[in-house]
Parts: C-alpha cells; structure tokens; sequence
C-alpha cells in the first residue's frame, strides 16, 4: 500500500477532509515520501537519512493538527499530538519530555497489537466455540472401551449443538464461563518509573503491583453471544506473541512515528531576560531538543531511538518569529510552510466539501431522529460570511468558529427533534439571520462564541 502513496495521493486524500493549505500538504506529503524512500535504501547510508521536520506556521484553526492527524491515518502511523505549552506549567517546568516518546510507544504497541489480534481472530473464533460447547455438551471422560457408544452419543450432540450456535438459537442462553486471568506483561523497568512525571506514575505502579500478584479466576454469568465474545478475546490474547509484539512496536514507533508538537510558539520567547518565564521557556526548548535530534528513550515496551521519528511542529507565531527559537532547535525544523487565515469561500468550501463536512454530520444526526434537514446555498453563505466577519471583530479562531455557529444554529431544532413536525426542514438565508443575528450585533457576546 505504501508504494501507491505518491505526493500527489497523500495531497488527494488530504483534500477530502482539508479545504485549502496546498503549500502545506505538498511539504507533508514530500516528507511522508521520503521517509517510504528511506525504507528502500540499502547499506550503511539509509542510517544517515534523517527525516525532514516540519514547522507549520499560521493562526488556530485553519487545519495544522488536523492534516498532521489526517497523515497519521493516511500511513497508518503511530502518532502522538503534544501541547508544548503544557511542559511551562508552574511545577511542570522541564519535567520529562520523554513521556512524549513513551506515549508513541503505547500507541504503536496497542496497533501492533490489533494487528496481530486481527490475524488470529478466526482461530480464536474457533476456539471459543469449543470452550462453548464444552460448557453446553462436557464431554465425556472415558474409563474403559465400554465408553464409546457414550463417546458417540455425546459427538452427535454437541454437533446439534453447534449447528445451532451457528445459527444463533443459542444466542440468549445463560451459561457460567471461567474467565483465565491474562498473562502479566513484563515487568516495568524501573529506570522508566523512576524517570516519569507524577501523573505517569500511579498507572506504572499498578502495572507493576498487577505483575506481582497472581492472578484468579473468575466465573460469570452472561448470555450464549456474551460467551462467544469474551472467549474469543481471551483466546485472541493467548494466541499472539507479546513479545513480538512489543518488538514489531519498538520498530514501528521508531521508523514511521509521528509526534505533532502544537503552541510550540508558547515556549519561545524574544525577550533577552535571564530570569521568570522566559528562562523557563529556553529551558523546555532545551529538554526537546534531544528527541528531535535523536536519542535512545527506554520505555516499557523497550528502547526506541528517535533519529528516525518524524516530528512536525505548530505554532501561531503572533508575539514571535520562528527565528526566536534556540538555533540548535531551528535547525531541527528545516522545512517551514505558512498557513493562510480562512476567508468567507473557504468557509463555504468547509461546510460543504470534505467527507466530514459539518452540514454532513448534523444532517446524519438529525437523520437517526427521522429529520430530513436541507440547507439553501444562500444560508451557506450567510453561516461563513459571519464566521468570517466575527473572526475579524473579535479572535480569529478559524474554523473552530463554525463549530459553535453551527451549534447555535441548530439549538432549538436539536432540542425539539423528537417532537418536531414536519420531518422536512429546511434552513435558509432567513433563518440563519433570525437565530444568529444576536451574536452579530452584540460583539461582547460574540467574544463568547469560541
């Protein structure tokens, strides 16, 4: 599948969900081929082609999280999305951010997990249904030759049995299962507990309390399609390789990873204080620093080295200029794009476009109440040219604003939708001016609508 994953495929996919930002998704979609290209070089060299980070620059909401999340799907990658400025917090100053790296190696494990559950899925179908029939049909322990007319009779009916498990007769059937307890993963590395922030901590130890104490058996009381389920699960578990696991996980975060770091314009600071904040800001560039260059990171699933991970930054770049990073951490971003703010048209275009479009949604939510809802194209208009024109009075929150419009909106609809009649409505011009034209005229009230 990677093969086909040209620049001008990953820049198609990426229309389908994002309006505009060509420049930007031409950079991603250039980095995402090298990195596939990387992969088939051979010899000593392919360890020397580092990957080329990104920097997106340009105000909130007009699409840099969402084209970094849209790749991470594109190629399947584990992705990980930080805010920068979370690490500037009173008491959080230069705490760990390693933590970044142990979170893409949780992520990549539980998808490699899924992964390999996937492939023994169908055998672990199988065998929850003999632990089925067993419990439905217990087999027959045979004490001598004399047994075996037994032996048959019982065969005959545990395969009536199954035809009707097959077939769901059985599926509301009360039966007690015994649940096995799961393996315990490998014990945490200390040197991973010790390092952690508080917050990481509580979940580390139980980890480890959990692998210490045996675990027990349990019976349950649940239905026949209940059984099958949980049976399947628990024989999925059994069936795969942890340890493989971990390791195609380790592999995985370290060559395809992908770590979105957001506000990073929040740590930078063009001041020359030596003191305060900024300080403190200077000092959590410096604790980036070594995972974007590369260095070994020891988590629990093992050791990941971060030479190979693909790091994209964002910020909005009002107070400073990317030039006031620390140069060590500049240099590390060579491949900077710019954003551009959101206009009326391209409101429109978000509204109707993308597969995830939001008329599309509030249509499909309203559907399931029996609601067919129709927006004119003249209340399509209407719906950007005030996004656009509160965006401008007030914050530019790009098109995060017609979120809360749409919201709005549809406020007294959603609310009286299983009582309404008739099921066809249908919204125009007219009615977005008489439910918004409040927020339009009251431009301390608009400030609210964030």
């Amino acid at each position: 599948m990677e093969h086909k994953l040209t620049p001008k495929k990953i820049v198609e996919l990426l229309d389908k969900y994002i309006v505009g930002q060509k420049e930007a998704k031409k950079a991603i979609a250039i980095a995402l081929r090298t990195r596939y290209r990387r992969h088939k070089v051979s010899g000593d060299i392919k360890e020397e082609i580092m990957p080329k980070n990104i920097l997106m620059i340009g105000p909130t909401g007009v699409g840099k999280t969402e084209i970094a999340r849209r790749i991470a799907k594109i190629t399947n990658a584990p992705f990980v999305k930080v805010e920068a400025s979370k690490f500037t917090e009173v008491g959080y100053v230069g705490r760990d951010v390693e933590s970044i790296i142990r979170d893409l190696a949780r992520i990549s494990y539980e998808m490699v997990k899924q992964q390999e559950l996937k492939k023994v899925e169908d055998k672990a179908e199988k065998e929850a249904e003999e632990r089925v029939l067993d419990i439905l049909v217990p087999p027959v322990k045979k004490r001598s030759i004399y047994d075996t007319e037994e032996e048959e009779r019982v065969s005959r009916t545990r395969e009536k049995f199954r035809e009707k498990l097959k077939s769901g007769e059985l599926n509301e059937k009360i039966i007690e299962i015994t649940i096995n307890p799961q393996k315990p993963e490998q014990m945490v590395p200390f040197i991973e507990v010790a390092a952690a922030p508080i917050d990481e901590l509580d979940s580390n130890l139980k980890d480890m309390l959990d692998n210490l104490l045996p675990g027990r058996k349990k019976t349950r009381k649940v239905t026949v399609k209940e059984a099958l389920k949980i049976l399947k699960d628990e024989e999925a578990q059994k069936l795969i390789d942890k340890d493989k696991v971990k390791e195609k996980a380790i592999e995985k975060a370290s060559n395809d990873g992908i770590v979105f770091i957001d506000e990073i314009d929040k740590i930078i600071s063009k001041s020359s204080s030596t003191s305060g904040p900024d300080v403190s800001r200077e000092g959590v560039q410096r604790d980036l620093l070594p995972i974007v260059e590369g260095s070994s990171v020891n988590t629990r699933y093992g050791i990941i080295k971060t030479d190979h991970i693909l790091f994209i930054a964002a910020g909005a770049f009002h107070q400073v200029k990317p030039s006031d990073m620390i140069p060590e951490l500049q240099g590390r971003f060579p491949i900077r794009v710019e954003l551009r703010p959101l206009t009326k048209g391209d409101f429109i275009r978000i509204l109707r476009e993308p597969k995830n479009a939001l008329i599309k949604q509030y249509k499909a939510l309203l559907e399931t109440e029996g609601i067919e809802i129709k927006f004119s194209d003249d209340a399509i208009e209407k719906i950007a040219e005030i996004a656009e024109k509160i965006n401008k009075e007030t914050e530019n929150i790009g098109a995060r604003r017609l979120h809360t419009l749409l919201e709005k909106l549809l406020e007294d609809i959603s609310f009286e939708a299983p009582d309404i009649e008739p099921k066809e409505i249908t919204i125009d011009a007219k009615y977005v001016g008489e439910k918004l034209s409040s927020i339009v005229e009251d431009r301390d009230l608009s400030r609210y609508i964030l």
